[in-house]
């Protein structure tokens, strides 16, 4: 038996919420923002604004298993070990087997990865400044630390295996 619903009492009771009133919607339109001026200005080095956390990342701790650099970036290790892969075979990332655990790899940035993160840091960091520059710097300032309490706030809910970028 199919069931009608009352749409009239439904409106009622949920009225129009407008897009540009949704947290989840601005949150992913200004993630697709960040992302055109990302790639505006990195495109000549063909590295995504992922693969550019996981450089970060590991210029950060040297060398790191690919679990640790899930947990770094908030990715789950499917997603991470994809990226890692892309980065391996353009000589940018080396992966190691871990002597420890056979399973477990062990990444390090190679000369070249260094050499790129080094390369693409200054038109990365302008990307960033752009995705804000709307916003007077105080504001910006208050949205940085917004979003800093949000993603703290988060981390007993979501784990890095359940997180997508």
């Amino acid at each position: 038996m199919v069931r009608k619903t009352n749409t009239r009492r439904d409106q009622t009771q949920h009225p129009a919420w407008p897009l540009e009133q949704r947290p989840g919607f601005l949150i992913r339109r200004l993630h697709q923002i960040h992302v055109a001026l990302f790639q505006d200005a990195c495109s000549k080095y063909e590295v995504t604004p992922l693969q550019y956390s996981l450089l970060s990342a590991l210029a950060q701790r040297g060398t790191a298993d690919q679990t640790t650099l899930a947990a770094d970036i908030a990715l789950d290790r499917t997603t991470t070990t994809g990226a890692l892969k892309r980065l391996a075979a353009r000589h940018l990332v080396e992966r190691a087997v871990n002597h420890e655990d056979r399973r477990a790899r062990a990444c390090r940035l190679t000369p070249a990865g260094t050499a790129l993160l080094a390369k693409i840091e200054t038109p990365a960091r302008d990307a960033h400044r752009a995705t804000i520059a709307g916003l007077s710097k105080a504001d910006q300032t208050r949205l940085i630390a917004l979003m800093q309490r949000i993603v703290a706030d988060d981390a007993g809910r979501t784990s890095a295996n359940d997180a997508i970028e």
